[in-house]
């Protein structure tokens, strides 16, 4: 059942706060159930550009858990939501926005890996024929982002930030989808979005803000994968597995960027799942940062800060009267032991691995 029907119009945004809550709370009240066949699972990803991109393409992911993965996508997190919910899906790729909600309502999952800390791969833009130059004249302008996603977050904290009544602007949900016919036709004076939306609405437009200067603001977003509690509790080496073959990706992209051009095989397997043009992967990739194991590790991630982070998120979404109240503690949904069971290797053994594929083994520090 899909949380949200793609709106073509702008509705009251008083109903649709309430049509909100709505299908947040209504997936939790069906019995979870782990719906994996032995050997087998879905994972619901969703279309940003990030390296983890490469080993799913390549099956790398399959070889490393020995598991069939049925990859579904997905348009936003919402409907991640209601699938981990209702036990369709048990592994899931989530943005901070509805991660905070869903376990303000106490969906069972666990937070096992920081895929990235979201900068300029989210954007507000605004259409050139809208006359918008000065974020002040968004006042009165229709901006379209999918609701309770890592983009609505920053969205209203850059008007926050500008000292503008959210009231004051027309804010719209819609999947990237649907933002994307509506920004063609001119139903919406712009849209805060990710890749590979965001790609099709720069070209007749400019950028406002993005979602790296909003974190500087104070309002930082993160993408995470997460993982239904009792398949977690059933499955740990296949989460640790995933995570370490993500972290690798992360190391090999980390230690030489300029490795992932638009010519390169990365960046056209990027392209080819995603939909975007190779050209576009290198910019997408550099607009946002992706911890190695010491800092997935850390107190500003899986130790201490994302649970500290996600409180904050909700306190935000609390604000907009989606949720009913924001929980004492998130650590609860946040786990690093998956990350801690992953054997670390020597500095030569990492050199080798790397020269392997191409890389670079000096040890240049990450994008953290």
């Amino acid at each position: 059942m899909p949380f949200f029907s793609a709106l073509q119009r702008s509705i009251s945004r008083s109903s649709m706060l309430l049509l909100l809550a709505a299908a947040i709370a209504l997936p939790l009240s069906a019995q979870a159930a782990d719906n994996a066949s032995p050997d087998s699972f879905t994972f619901a990803w969703q279309t940003g550009a990030d390296p983890t991109k490469v080993p799913q393409a390549q099956g790398d992911y399959e070889k490393a858990t020995g598991w069939h993965i049925d990859w579904k996508r997905f348009d936003s997190g919402p409907a991640v939501i209601a699938a981990l919910a209702s036990g369709d899906v048990q592994v899931a790729d989530l943005g901070s926005g509805p991660l905070a909600a869903a376990t303000s309502r106490d969906l069972p999952i666990t937070t096992f890996l920081i895929v990235n800390q979201l900068g300029s791969a989210e954007s507000l833009v605004v259409s050139n024929k809208s006359g918008i130059t000065d974020p002040q004249q968004l006042k009165g302008k229709t901006i379209a982002t999918p609701f309770v996603s890592t983009s609505h977050f920053s969205l209203l904290g850059a008007l926050k930030h500008w000292g503008i009544d959210r009231r004051d602007v027309d804010i719209v949900n819609m999947d990237p989808p649907s933002i994307i016919a509506a920004y063609k036709r001119g139903d919406i004076d712009g849209a805060y979005v990710w890749a590979p939306a965001l790609n099709q609405l720069t070209p007749s437009g400019h950028v406002l803000t993005d979602s790296d200067q909003v974190a500087k603001w104070g309002s930082p977003t993160f993408e995470v994968w997460v993982a239904r509690k009792d398949f977690a509790e059933q499955h740990p080496d296949v989460l640790r597995q995933l995570a370490a073959v993500s972290l690798d990706y992360f190391d090999r992209y980390n230690r030489n960027p300029k490795a992932w051009n638009a010519s390169s095989e990365q960046a056209q397997q990027i392209a080819k799942l995603i939909g975007v043009s190779a050209d576009d992967v290198p910019g997408l990739l550099a607009g946002a940062h992706y911890p190695d194991k010491n800092a997935q590790l850390s107190q500003r991630y899986l130790g201490g800060g994302t649970a500290l982070q996600l409180k904050k998120t909700a306190a935000f979404i609390y604000g907009l009267g989606t949720i009913p109240a924001v929980l004492d503690d998130y650590a609860p949904y946040v786990d690093n032991a998956f990350i801690k069971a992953i054997p670390s290797i020597s500095k030569t053994q990492q050199a080798a691995a790397h020269s392997a594929n191409g890389s670079p083994s000096d040890d240049r520090s990450s994008h953290e």
